[in-house]
């Protein structure tokens, strides 16, 4: 089924970038010493590949640009006193654009409000703080459209019988988990046969999973926060004989991500686009540098739902599209 393309949006999300900008000082030290401007990323960890992708993505985006990226990140995903610290190290570096993946959605505002206060440009990239309007401008994917395209889908699939789910969550706490969560739980409308934190690792996931399955004796489908999680519902599958019996969902649109809907391990992938927030995030900074335009609000990046079983009424790509645009 066709869809619109990632180049089409990508060109409209610069557009609303545009749209959203208002016009502010900028300061004198907002260059290194050999004459480049200095952007931070601060993500919630370094090993994550959705967040290797992400800093990736920006670090060439700000060579292209004649930009130096200082890249820093938490020790562990949930790692908020590691954030702080990394924007208080990139405000005291002289860094005028900080990019942040907050790992708590409350907790890192105390060192956002120090930044913006001397005159640092931050924004949140893919996950938001609460409240939104703690930063400049948040460029993310909606995750609770994420959550609800996978439900709909998950729905579907199940062909009338109604969903009853396992639900494999993220950290607790976490506003990206809450958000697909419920996005999920709305368009699926689940018996929920139990719910469980898998800090979206894949054996923390089978295990919740193996222990969930000695209760819930009825399970026809399987929500999961990303893709470790969903392989980890799929190995626990597996190995009791059902795995042919339950729709696994998911959300990432990671290449190993693509490969297990392509093996049948996972029905369907809501794919994100982090390269596409990281390079979005680098431009509205060199523009700020250059002429003191900040982009503000919610700019909402891309999703894809991923498939080789098409569903009538839900647009969809298949792997092959999805090798050609996946992440990592």
């Amino acid at each position: 089924m066709g869809r619109r393309g990632p180049a089409l949006l990508a060109v409209l999300t610069v557009a609303a970038l545009a749209v959203g900008c208002t016009s502010t000082k900028s300061g004198s030290d907002e260059s290194t010493g050999d004459g480049k401007t200095k952007i931070g990323l601060v993500t919630k960890t370094d090993s994550n590949p959705y967040f290797v992708a992400l800093r990736d993505a920006a670090k060439a985006e700000a060579d292209k640009s004649g930009a130096e990226l200082v890249a820093l990140a938490g020790k562990f995903d949930g790692d908020n006193d590691g954030q702080v610290a990394a924007i208080e190290n990139l405000v005291q570096q002289g860094a005028k654009t900080i990019l942040v993946t907050p790992n708590n959605s409350t907790g890192i505002l105390g060192a956002i409000k120090k930044a913006r206060d001397k005159g640092v440009l931050v924004i949140a990239l893919d996950t938001e703080t609460d409240p939104q309007d703690a930063v400049d401008a948040t460029i993310a994917t909606d995750n609770t459209e994420a959550g609800r395209l996978q439900g709909q889908y998950v729905k579907a699939a199940l062909a009338g019988q109604p969903a009853r789910s396992i639900l494999l969550d993220g950290t607790p706490g976490s506003t990206v988990s809450e958000q697909r969560h419920n996005g999920y739980v709305e368009a699926a409308a689940p018996e929920v046969l139990g719910t469980e934190a898998t800090n979206g690792e894949q054996n923390k996931a089978q295990q919740a999973t193996e222990n969930l399955l000695q209760r819930a004796t009825t399970v026809n489908s399987i929500y999961t926060l990303n893709e470790p999680a969903a392989r980890g519902a799929y190995v626990a599958l597996k190995a009791k004989g059902l795995a042919d019996k339950v729709v696994i969902g998911s959300i990432d649109g990671s290449c190993d991500g693509v490969k297990a809907v392509q093996s049948g391990e996972i029905a369907v992938t809501v794919m994100q686009f982090p390269k596409k927030m990281a390079e979005q995030g680098v431009q509205a900074g060199v523009e700020f540098a250059k002429s003191g335009k900040k982009p503000s609000g919610f700019v909402k990046t891309e999703t894809a739902v991923i498939t080789d079983k098409p569903l009538a009424g839900i647009d969809s790509e298949d792997t092959a599209w999805g090798l050609e645009n996946c992440w990592g």
